[in-house]
């Protein structure tokens, strides 16, 4: 049923992946899907942001988020799931709904963010976001 299976995470915040991460190894295990582990990282090239860091900032920000997503990837995904690092720019939600139309997965797997910390508040309406702007279906998990 599924060939291809989006996870997105949050690297600095566990509750994006904790419970999402074993839904998505079991989903890859069942259809023989590979998994597509995707971080969005902020568009720090917007005039009004991008003229408060240096020049470099984003390019070494890629880096960084490249290398800790290879980490997380060797730290918590078994080796008998086919995976692929995803790094994306921009907006949570479209840069995710983007990645999962270039990818042409079959699932986006997120996480339901349900506290009330700011990065929850960021969160939260991505998910319904990806949900309603997506083509292919999208698990929440709680």
């Amino acid at each position: 049923m599924y060939q291809k299976i989006m996870l997105t995470v949050d690297l600095n915040e566990e509750a994006s992946w904790a419970k999402a991460l074993p839904t998505a190894l079991a989903l890859c295990r069942s259809f023989g899907a590979s998994l597509h582990v995707v971080t969005v990282l902020p568009d720090y090239r917007m005039p009004l942001v991008g003229s408060y860091f240096p020049k470099d900032f984003a390019k070494k920000a890629h880096a960084a988020i490249t290398e800790a997503q290879h980490e997380f990837i060797r730290e918590h995904v078994p080796d008998d799931i086919t995976v692929q690092s995803v790094i994306v720019d921009g907006s949570p939600w479209e840069a995710i709904v983007k990645a999962a139309k270039k990818l042409e997965v079959d699932l986006i797997v997120m996480a339901s963010h349900n506290k009330r910390k700011f990065a929850d508040y960021v969160l939260g309406p991505n998910a319904e976001h990806v949900v309603h702007h997506s083509r292919v279906s999208v698990m929440i998990v709680r």
